[in-house]
């Protein structure tokens, strides 16, 4: 029998409090990812070090890909699981949530050890050169080496306890380990501690994902009898119909991470070609557009269990609500925040390195980027709600138009003809378009969910 508490939030909230309660905790949690992503970035300048600073820009695509697997097993489970609600099938929702834990538990481990083994050319294909590899490679030794399956498993469980609703559990954990990083980070990196600089971050990172790791093991072991979420091994299986199901969303969510991947390292590669000072401002100007980025993101996945088990469970009209209420809201705020970056963006890059040279690399890297943040949000939100209802092929599609399409070609086209900067306007580009196209996608599937409901 399922939970009368989740029944009411799914069913009977009115949605903007549903989406709310769903969706707040998320943002909020990805808010705190931001923070603890910047941390390293904020607390390692503080060693006014662009070489040091260099290795956490350089190492990031590296981090970001552990969201291939995350969003592989993580957000191909939840999907499935929430589906599975809406249609009452309780032992499709715990078989699924092993399945996608042990997964991501084995893919984790298969990962750090690729990394490690073939260190030497992944520093190269980072764009790492005789000034900046030690470090990076310090800095990956802790945070992949060590530390893929506790960053890979905190995620990827998070995903999994808000797919039944539980956001703010989910919330708690991630953000658990992310404010102990933020912690860690002056004690491991800063001179007055034990001076590790980039290593220091590295460490602070693999022992903050540890914590948050134990938090949902101590969840799970508290909740039991009273959660779906399993990480039972017997409850492990590759029945076809869960193997299929997770894969035909969690596939095309993990190649549109491996193609991120591949965009931000060509975008590291060009920029690295210009120096460590111009890197660490790539770096610096690209977190400070994360946290709008990962707020919209964050909506994206907070209101996925609401659209997947009204999908479900047939209810179009709610699904429709909670969909367009959510794109009101993150457009209005996404236009607010551009318009701020754009109006003072070296007060925002002063912030994480006070050096004139950076700070004037990175005021024009920001105004590029912020451009695309209303777009942005709605091709997120298009693309959550792809993936809430089983349409895998469509979040692939837009992770191919994004990258494959547009992003890269316009990286290679704009350093051309404007050096440098040029690089900076490469996601808007790609954004513009895939905004429309997420407009015209989103009304076409309400207008058929509409039709096969009367």
């Amino acid at each position: 029998m399922m939970d009368e508490k989740k029944l009411e939030l799914f069913e009977r909230t009115p949605v903007p409090s549903a989406v709310a309660k769903l969706a707040v905790p998320t943002i909020l949690s990805s808010l705190v990812m931001v923070l603890y992503n910047l941390a390293d970035t904020y607390f390692v300048g503080m060693l006014n070090d662009p070489v040091q600073n260099a290795a956490v820009t350089l190492s990031a695509p590296v981090l970001l890909a552990f969201n291939a697997v995350n969003n592989l097993f993580g957000v191909g489970s939840s999907s499935m699981m929430s589906r599975a609600l809406g249609r009452r099938d309780f032992d499709t929702v715990s078989r699924s949530s092993a399945f996608g834990f042990y997964c991501s538990l084995i893919f984790s481990l298969l990962f750090s050890l690729g990394c490690t083994v073939f260190k030497a050319p992944l520093l190269t294909i980072v764009g790492a050169d005789s000034t900046t590899s030690q470090a990076t490679a310090e800095y990956l030794k802790w945070t992949v080496t060590f530390g893929a399956a506790p960053a890979i498993l905190n995620v990827v469980m998070a995903y999994l306890v808000r797919s039944e609703g539980s956001t703010m559990h989910a919330s708690i954990g991630t953000m658990s380990g992310c404010l102990l990083n933020i912690l860690l980070d002056p004690i491991f990196v800063l001179p007055w501690g034990f001076d590790m600089g980039a290593a220091g971050a590295g460490l602070a990172t693999f022992l903050s994902n540890c914590f948050a790791c134990l938090y949902f093991f101590a969840l799970l072991f508290v909740r039991r009898g009273k959660t779906y979420v399993c990480v039972d091994p017997r409850k492990f299986c590759l029945r076809r119909s869960i193997v299929f199901g997770v894969f035909a969303v969690g596939v095309p969510a993990s190649i549109q991470n491996l193609l991120n991947v591949t965009g931000m390292t060509i975008l590291n590669n060009f920029t690295s070609a210009y120096g460590a000072n111009a890197v660490a401002a790539m770096g610096i100007s690209y977190k400070i557009y994360m946290i709008p980025m990962y707020v919209s993101q964050g909506l994206g996945q907070g209101i996925m269990p609401l659209v997947s088990y009204n999908y479900a469970s047939g209810n179009a009209k709610r699904m429709k609500h909670a969909v367009t209420f959510s794109a009101k809201s993150i457009l209005c705020l996404m236009v607010t925040i551009a318009a701020i970056y754009f109006a003072a963006p070296g007060f925002f890059v002063s912030l994480f390195m006070d050096n004139q040279t950076i700070i004037d690399y990175g005021s024009r890297f920001l105004r590029g980027f912020c451009l695309g943040l209303p777009f942005l949000a709605i091709d997120f939100l298009g693309v959550g709600v792809y993936q809430a209802i089983g349409l895998g092929r469509y979040s692939l599609t837009f992770a191919i138009m994004r990258k494959i399409v547009l992003e890269i070609p316009a990286l290679f086209i704009l350093n051309y003809f404007a050096p440098l900067y040029g690089l900076a306007y490469a996601q808007f580009c790609a954004e513009l378009v895939l905004g429309i196209a997420a407009v015209i996608t989103l009304s076409r599937i309400f207008k058929r969910v509409e039709q096969n409901a009367v």
